[in-house]
């Protein structure tokens, strides 16, 4: 009886003394709140939107000369129609090549999103961090995340604790 009754107070004990303290942040809420960020979004959008329509024009006018060269291509000699062909390749790929530029893995886009982004999105971390030591919490979930959160209990937010530390007020 004594073992059994040991077992009970020492699995309780160690429960108590081990438990791990959770918290969670809507990393979208917070970024939402920060205007450096939407200033960011907006450079960001009108870059891409610019970057969009200048390959757009490319893609218009290399429709537009192969339109003209399937029109003019029974008048043409066997050595024009191999270099308005050739023509047509070479501005295709100039508008691939621009669009990688632009859009690819290690494009502008993506070095701009580096430049401007990054660089919130690193204070926001440090700041979790911080709030994740001082508090003693074990694990601090992002709700934004996309993670499978059935119920979240307000008192453990800490978005708005991140906002203030970031000098920001909601």
């Amino acid at each position: 009886m004594k073992k059994v009754l040991f077992g009970l107070i020492f699995a309780l004990i160690s429960t108590t003394l081990f438990a791990q303290r959770y918290a969670f942040v809507d990393t979208d809420y917070i970024l939402n709140n920060i205007p450096a960020y939407k200033a960011a979004q907006d450079k960001l959008n009108k870059l891409s939107q610019d970057w969009q329509k200048e390959i757009e024009t490319g893609y218009a006018e290399v429709e537009l000369m192969l339109k003209d060269f399937n029109i003019e291509k029974i008048l043409l000699t066997e050595e024009m129609i191999k270099q308005r062909k050739l023509e047509i390749s070479a501005k295709e790929r100039v508008v691939k090549d621009l669009q990688r530029r632009f859009f690819g893995t290690k494009g502008e886009l993506f070095k701009k999103r580096q430049e401007l982004i990054k660089p919130i999105q690193d204070e926001i971390f440090n700041v979790i961090k911080d709030i994740a030591e001082k508090g003693n919490y074990a694990i601090i979930f992002d709700t934004a995340a996309g993670a499978t959160i059935l119920f979240t209990d307000p008192k453990f937010d800490k978005s708005d604790e991140v906002l203030e530390k970031l000098g920001y007020k909601n």
